[in-house]
């Protein structure tokens, strides 16, 4: 059973070996074909997107050519209707000519502007220069005297640049009183072509080229200057790369390589623009996308190659590797199961380690905070019952109950803070009511009246005339200024004359400053986090602003702290006004 069981796998895979060796031979003709089919098509319709491309950017070489032209033929039949310049050759004074010219010469954009007198003479220019030269035989002065029109003149000069000139003839008191001629920019317009991806150039009605991304092709025919000087060097490194691969319909040759060759007449003096383009991106492209092509057969071999050695392969070690693979996984998932029991153990410890260490933290924090807010209200209660102690002693009862009646509504505030200690966690308004804040700010002084006292801290207090109003709870918004007052008395106990400003403004929030002259604070990062204090221990427990911060979040505002620029801090507290609306239906 054995040896025929081999035989029979053994035959299977001879044939298996002539089945893939067919596949392979189907697939290469197959990727031959498509190869083939895709470079023709490839080809061709990117030798069709490059002639239309190179057809669209001669239409707007030979379009921005106008253009400048057509804008510089205007200068000179204005520039000869200036009373200015007409005036200056009627009276031979030329001292404001050649400022005026400049004057106008950013403006126009022109290579220069030059102003004969009647006899020939540069009289003004841009080109200073040129003053003083003689132009009396020169074609473009001689033809602008002789017609009433703009005339348009083509010259080279000593450089073998061509310049093209506008004239025009400028009339004065007595007829002829000078000339005035335009020069085209027209090395701007060359640079430009340097830059683009063709070869372009510019002929006139007698062929010969006037103007040239090719500097060396002006003065030459067509002909001429391609067997005389080299292409651009864009278009030499396109043909470097497509050198060996001939087979583009060449509309021209340069260096015996095809280019395309494009032409467009330019309507302006029978000239003619002409632009070579290579096919140097048409080879790149296709040459990508065959890539790709060939890429996709040669994986589709691998990818037969690998399903047939594996399914060979599969068949030999099937039982011996499915019996492995299941003993492994008995053992893998017998770990599984004990490490997820530990880390179930491990995790039932952890949440009862954390929820006891947050109820000891929670009942840390809820000490800490009584004892701080009730330490103020204590505070002031010890100076009031020993100023009534000393009252009584005097035989001044009067003076002595308006302490005990302090007192007693300082018992009733450490109630009301006891009762707000279990809602400062809890958001939310249901409880707000319009509040004076002006009235919060003069209760908060009362209360501090003893301490401000014992220390003779300047006050300077800046209120309002009118009522400012928000929504809010008093009690909360007077323990935050208590706060304040508090933490600026502390902040001036070495200063040499103790001063407190406290500035109130209303405007679209009501704006709360409490400014002190003390050193200022080192760490404003952390000011309002708990428990963090500059004081000496037993002085405060560092929750006072955290505090203070969390009422004014929710009051719908926000408290910030900064230095002074002359020394001090500034507590700000910002909340938002309260409607006129909603004031009157409260």
């Amino acid at each position: 059973m054995a040896m025929a069981a081999i035989s029979r796998i053994l035959s299977e895979a001879a044939r298996g070996r002539w089945y893939l060796r067919l596949a392979v031979i189907v697939i290469c003709m197959f990727a031959v074909m498509v190869i083939y089919a895709a470079n023709q098509l490839l080809t061709q319709r990117s030798i069709d997107t490059i002639a239309n491309r190179a057809e669209v950017r001669l239409a707007l070489y030979v379009s921005n050519l106008m253009n400048e032209l057509d804008r510089i033929s205007i200068v000179p039949q204005l520039l000869a209707r200036d009373p200015d310049l007409i005036t200056a050759l009627d009276r031979n004074d030329y001292v404001q000519t050649t400022p005026r010219l400049l004057s106008f010469f950013e403006e126009i954009g022109a290579e220069s502007l030059t102003l004969f007198d009647r006899g020939g003479r540069v009289v003004a220019s841009t080109d200073r220069q040129r003053i003083g030269e003689l132009h009396r035989e020169a074609p473009y002065f001689v033809d602008a005297v002789r017609s009433d029109q703009t005339v348009f003149t083509t010259f080279r000069d000593a450089n073998g640049i061509y310049q093209f000139l506008y004239s025009r003839r400028i009339d004065g008191m007595n007829g002829l009183a000078g000339v005035i001629v335009v020069r085209v920019r027209n090395s701007t317009i060359e640079r430009s072509w340097q830059s683009a991806p063709d070869a372009v150039f510019v002929t006139d009605s007698e062929g010969t080229i006037v103007m040239a991304s090719e500097p060396r092709w002006r003065g030459f025919t067509e002909s001429e200057a391609l067997a005389r000087q080299s292409a651009p060097t864009s278009i030499e490194r396109a043909l470097r790369m497509t050198q060996g691969w001939g087979s583009l319909p060449p509309d021209a040759y340069v260096q015996g390589e095809a280019v395309l060759r494009g032409e467009m007449r330019v309507p302006h003096q029978g000239w003619r623009m002409v632009s070579f383009t290579t096919y140097a991106s048409v080879r790149d492209s296709v040459n990508g996308i065959l890539a790709l092509v060939a890429m996709f057969f040669a994986i589709l071999l691998a990818f037969l190659f690998w399903s047939v050695s594996r399914k060979t392969a599969s068949r030999l070690v099937f039982f011996q590797r499915e019996s492995a693979e299941l003993r492994a996984l008995n053992r893998r998932l017998q770990r599984e199961i004990a490490e997820r029991e530990k880390v179930e153990k491990t995790l039932q410890v952890a949440e009862q380690t954390i929820a006891q260490s947050s109820k000891l933290a929670a009942l840390g924090e809820m000490s800490a905070a009584v004892s701080h807010e009730l330490n103020q209200p204590l505070a002031a209660m010890k100076t009031y019952l020993a100023g009534a102690k000393l009252l009584l002693q005097r035989e001044r009862p009067d003076e002595a109950l308006a302490s005990f009646q302090r007192v007693d509504d300082l018992l009733e505030r450490m109630g009301a803070l006891t009762r707000q200690l279990k809602s400062y966690a809890r958001k939310g308004s249901q409880a707000f009511e319009p509040v004076d804040t002006r009235a919060a700010v003069s209760t908060a002084l009362a209360l501090m009246e003893p301490q401000l006292k014992s220390r003779a801290v300047n006050i300077v207090r800046v209120l309002p005339d009118e009522p400012v109003m928000i929504l809010g709870d008093r009690l909360r918004l007077e323990q935050v200024i208590i706060n304040l007052l508090r933490n600026a008395l502390d902040a001036t106990k070495l200063a040499q004359n103790p001063t407190i400003e406290i500035l109130l403004v209303k405007g679209d929030i009501v704006s709360l400053k409490i400014r002190d002259n003390g050193p200022g604070v080192e760490n404003l990062d952390e000011l309002f986090e708990p428990f963090y204090t500059t004081k000496q221990p037993g002085d405060g427990v560092g929750l006072g602003l955290a505090i203070s911060s969390g009422i004014v979040n929710d009051l719908g505002g926000r408290l910030t702290a900064r230095n002074g620029a002359d020394g001090g801090a500034i507590f700000e507290v910002q909340l938002p006004v309260l409607a006129e609306g909603v004031a009157a239906a409260e």
